[in-house]
């Protein structure tokens, strides 16, 4: 191996035909050296000194000439301690998730990552943001349970596996909880989410099924590409961390691996910074926000003087602020979980149940949890069945949670960042077992695909914005054209026009009422009736029903309706 002068730029270990080219951020006055060893060895080959005299401010770089990547991993030893490169590609040393050992120093180390990969024809899709429907999912918890069937549980591999399940849901967009090298072993208890510090340039070693996890999820991304799904990542980042750094990690994934968007926690990297880069205007950035998760949740669960917000949640834009629509995330209960559970119940988490918050604004239907009476069982899936009419039928981008769509259970625990078991995997066998969910999900994604008006590109207006006598958006309540907002009342009808002569208008009636009521119906247009295309009380329709009377519809409690124009 032969040292050349090398450049303080980019930072990381950078592979290139000829050369490795090496450079780190080091404190003023203190001691480097770039430490080499043969791979899967501990104990350094060679030494070399990155003198401070010889960087540039607080940066020290180096290349070396003669140095096989392959066969070859590295370190610093800075001061007296043996540091991993902050901006290291993938890890050696971390092969499996979940091992409680204690690493002594040399144990982990950076592996060297070519960056040559056939990409063949591959780009970012940029799906417009009113098209697309998107699903939250964990790398490890979506495959890991022996119920998933996948070759190659919890990792990239895993997630491929599943495409054509996804694609026949009718989902275009996933959106993965933290994929970068994470220490998932801290304070006593599993970091199965992985927020916190890692090495964020760095795809997690054990969510790989062979060698190389940065390969590996250079494949699911251009599978996910291939099959029209965006591959979205959460990268929360640690509080601290500077706004230069996230940006040149956004910048890294964006080019390298071709993602299509990140969700970003905007209180810990300032927006402004993110949304003003010339090269992330390309790609999608997303911050979690729930605003329209509680609206809904209240008025699923029948809270008063909520009709006025929901108005506002179903008419909200995603394009314009980066913030999707979802009711459930990982951060709380499930979807079946929050009809199914009025309390949290997370004892197993270790903390006295202090843990995860306290304010979900669900309801059990009468019973805290796993219940055999018909009743309870019935209103649940009739619950579940409104929010998912409620999610998919407002106009901002819809967020899924993995499994929600045929009934997923963490069994009342709201806060499973600890759970790196069955507890927080999804459990694929209600899908084997009742598949009725599913299908009933998977037609109202189709319905919501072929009706623009109910995913329109620009924000509504409430005005008639194509001459054809009715605006893009109307509210009403029992009586036509007259919303009943008082405190009581848990009823709204919304009127979609039709964006363009081949898009039907759509009239949604909710009834979030303990009790039956009956909604007048607005003119479907000249010359048009209205039929019947879904009711959460009974399903989707295969084929819409015309309505036997015209002037109204009777909704039974706690139920909402789908009309079309034809």
């Amino acid at each position: 191996m032969i040292k050349r002068q090398g450049s303080p730029q980019p930072f990381g270990a950078v592979v290139t035909e000829n050369e490795v080219n090496f450079s780190v951020q080091v404190p003023g006055g203190k001691k480097c050296e770039l430490l080499i060893y043969r791979a899967g060895k501990t104990s350094p080959e060679q030494c070399f000194e990155m003198p401070e005299e010889e960087g540039i401010g607080e940066v020290r770089f180096l290349a070396l000439e003669g140095l096989d990547p392959k066969k070859y991993e590295y370190n610093y030893r800075i001061g007296k301690k043996i540091c991993v490169d902050p901006y290291v590609k993938e890890i050696a040393g971390k092969e499996t998730f979940g091992v409680r050992k204690n690493l002594q120093e040399h144990q982990i180390r950076g592996k060297l990552v070519s960056q040559e990969y056939d990409w063949g024809d591959d780009r970012r899709l940029h799906i417009p943001w009113n098209q697309v429907i998107a699903y939250s999912l964990h790398v490890r918890g979506f495959t890991r349970h022996s119920s998933s069937k996948a070759a190659h549980k919890g990792t990239f591999q895993g997630i491929i596996e599943k495409i054509p399940y996804l694609t026949d849901l009718g989902i275009n967009q996933i959106q993965c909880m933290p994929v970068y090298e994470f220490e998932e072993c801290d304070n006593g208890h599993i970091n199965y989410w992985g927020y916190g510090p890692g090495y964020y340039f760095a795809p997690k070693r054990s969510y790989s099924s062979g060698k190389s996890a940065s390969r590996e999820l250079k494949d699911m991304v251009r599978e996910c590409h291939s099959a029209g799904i965006e591959v979205v990542l959460e990268m929360p980042f640690d509080a601290g961390i500077s706004p230069q750094t996230v940006v040149e990690c956004l910048r890294f994934y964006m080019f390298e691996y071709h993602i299509d968007g990140f969700v970003v926690n905007p209180y810990v990297v300032p927006w402004d910074i993110l949304s003003m880069d010339p090269f992330l205007k390309d790609i999608k950035l997303m911050r979690k926000d729930d605003g329209f998760q509680n609206v809904m949740r209240r008025y699923l669960k029948g809270d008063e003087n909520m009709v006025n917000d929901v108005i506002w949640a179903l008419g909200h834009n995603s394009g314009y602020d980066g913030k999707c629509n979802y009711i459930t995330t990982h951060t709380g209960f499930t979807l079946l979980d929050l009809v199914s559970y009025d309390g949290k119940h997370n004892e197993a988490n270790g903390e006295r149940n202090h843990d995860g918050p306290d304010y979900n604004y669900s309801w059990n239907c009468g019973a805290e949890g796993p219940s055999r009476k018909k009743a309870v069982v019935s209103l649940r899936k009739n619950q579940v069945r409104n929010a998912f009419q409620l999610l998919l039928t407002a106009q901002g981008t819809p967020c899924l949670l993995a499994g929600d769509e045929f009934g997923n259970s963490q069994k009342g625990n709201n806060n499973v960042y600890c759970q790196d078991n069955e507890t927080a995997w999804v459990n694929w066998s209600r899908l084997r077992t009742d598949d009725s969910l599913f299908r009933y999900v998977k037609a109202l994604i189709a319905f919501r695909k072929a009706h623009e008006c109910l995913h329109r590109e620009t924000a509504l207006e409430g005005m008639d914005r194509t001459a054809c006598g009715m605006p893009d958006v109307s509210y009403h309540g029992e009586n036509a054209w007259r919303v009943k907002s008082e405190v009581s009342s848990r009823q709204l009808g919304v009127l979609y026009s039709g964006v363009n002569k081949q898009d039907e208008a759509c009239f949604a009636a909710y009834n979030m009422h303990w009790l039956e009521h009956s909604f007048a119906l607005p003119s479907p247009g000249k010359g048009k009736k209205w039929y019947l295309a879904a009711d959460t009380a009974d399903g989707v329709l295969e084929k819409p029903e015309l309505l036997e009377e015209q002037k109204s519809i009777d909704l039974k409690a706690r139920s909402i309706s789908l009309l079309v124009s034809r």
